[in-house]
């Protein structure tokens, strides 16, 4: 059973119906990580195999990041997402960390060693099914947030939309 943390999505993912045309939306494509203003919207596009990570931040706004599986050339690799999400977030203070995308393809361990790590001969860990325990442990410590502020959400193929919380 998944932990408390966890959820699946069962219907679309995108929040774009609602938001109006002057909200400032922020593209976050593979490899990448960003930060957006309070009030718009993040968009992962083509969220397949990927995992995003979206830290609200207490005082408005929020930072992702779009993990990729295999590193998109010139981008960030899996094992670097994570410091770089909280170098951007800094000293400020995180209210809540959201992942989604597709849990059971992430072994936990894809965010201290990338696939592309791993030299000939080296065994490459496989997921044997959605860790969400793992997932949420690894994104917490990675960013120094307790467990309980991390959700993990296995979510459909396509574009997410996640919006920008305000100042809390």
């Amino acid at each position: 059973m998944p932990s408390a943390h966890a959820a699946t999505a069962t219907g679309p993912v995108s929040a774009t119906a609602g938001v109006s045309s002057a909200t400032t939306e922020t593209v976050v494509t593979e490899g990448q990580v960003k930060e957006a203003a309070p009030g718009g919207v993040i968009r992962y596009p083509s969220v397949t195999s990927c995992l995003t990570v979206t830290v609200q931040l207490r005082s408005g706004g929020a930072v992702g990041a779009h993990a990729s599986l295999f590193q998109v050339p010139g981008e960030l690799r899996s094992d670097e997402i994570l410091d770089r999400v909280k170098s951007v977030v800094g000293p400020r203070a995180v209210t809540d960390v959201e992942v989604r995308g597709a849990v059971g393809a992430w072994h936990p361990s894809y965010f201290t060693k990338a696939i592309e790590a791993y030299g000939a001969g080296e065994e490459v860990p496989v997921p044997t099914g959605p860790d969400f325990a793992g997932l949420t442990t690894t994104v917490a410590q990675a960013l120094g947030v307790p467990d309980d502020a991390v959700t993990v959400k296995d979510v459909p193929d396509g574009d997410q939309t996640v919006e920008v919380s305000g100042a809390h």
